[in-house]
């Protein structure tokens, strides 16, 4: 009887899975909006009395980002109020939606990993996953495993879509 061969398995393939790369802490956020008076119209007094009576603890170890989806002039200070009651419980703040903060900490975790162990490799940025994975991150990591990589391709080890390869010397 002849012996299976997994021919993916030997090829030395890297595969890498974007999806590691997506912040562990649960992300969520504030919308500004629902601070409005009728909707379009921030006022300060009744504004930092909402700030104040809101329970932040709902927002502990999470990424939050800061937001509004109303069309309204939201003034910088409101962004930094709102910002200074989530210091301290939140994981992270910043501006901008789930999706939003989302995509950036996945590009900064990207930006600071080390690809090192990818030199002279050839490497598949594996596909079909979450749908948080977002263009951007593919991009993001596309450029920093160039910079290392032999050849680059995207999907799974067995159906890949070439990418890049390096040039010969």
């Amino acid at each position: 009887m002849e012996t299976i061969q997994n021919k993916v398995a030997e090829s030395g393939i890297q595969v890498v899975d974007l999806e590691h790369f997506l912040p562990k802490n649960p992300v969520s956020e504030v919308d500004l909006a629902s601070f409005l008076d009728g909707g379009f119209l921030l006022r300060e007094k009744p504004f930092r009395s909402q700030l104040k009576a809101q329970d932040w603890s709902s927002f502990e170890n999470h990424h939050v980002g800061i937001h509004c989806s109303a069309d309204a002039i939201i003034p910088p200070w409101a962004f930094m109020l709102t910002a200074s009651y989530l210091t301290g419980v939140a994981a992270s703040v910043s501006v901008g939606t789930v999706a939003q903060v989302r995509e950036s900490l996945t590009l900064l975790n990207i930006e600071q990993h080390s690809w090192q162990p990818f030199t002279d490799r050839i490497v598949v940025l594996k596909g079909c996953g979450s749908d948080h994975v977002t263009p951007a991150a593919y991009i993001k990591a596309t450029v920093a495993l160039q910079q290392v990589a032999r050849k680059l391709m995207y999907g799974e080890p067995c159906s890949s879509v070439p990418v890049w390869r390096a040039p010969k010397p």
